[in-house]
């Protein structure tokens, strides 16, 4: 199925998958996510028990696999936060709205019965290639 309009990423600056999935795959001009945590990319282990914590160090290895597949957070077209509390949304979108600046794609956000590694925050998105 590799084909010129279909490529698969990976960066060694993000968590390796976990499973049989891609960091990301470029298709068409988007690239689709799988959903970052907070893991440390070098250790494997989730970074911080806080929402603030775990949400920054999420969106850094988004930031990792998005620059990988060719795009940037100001060409994110939708996210999908996935959280263990919704209680933690606030906190959550505080650190949020920083990582993307001026960028406001659409998103959603819910609530999850439970993460991989007990995280408290999964974040993925879709994003325009630069070209």
């Amino acid at each position: 199925m590799a084909t010129a309009a279909f490529r698969h990423v990976a960066t060694e600056l993000a968590p390796k998958a976990i499973g049989p999935y891609s960091q990301a795959v470029a298709a068409n001009g988007f690239l689709y996510t799988a959903g970052q945590i907070a893991f440390d990319p070098t250790t494997m282990e989730i970074v911080g028990t806080d929402i603030q914590t775990q949400t920054a160090q999420a969106l850094k290895n988004l930031r990792a696999v998005v620059e990988a597949g060719g795009s940037s957070f100001d060409r994110v077209v939708k996210t999908t936060v996935f959280l263990k509390d919704m209680n933690d949304f606030a906190k959550m979108n505080e650190v949020y709205a920083k990582a993307f600046g001026e960028a406001r794609p659409a998103r959603s956000a819910v609530e999850v019965a439970r993460l991989p590694r007990d995280a408290l925050v999964e974040i993925e998105c879709v994003a325009l290639i630069e070209k």
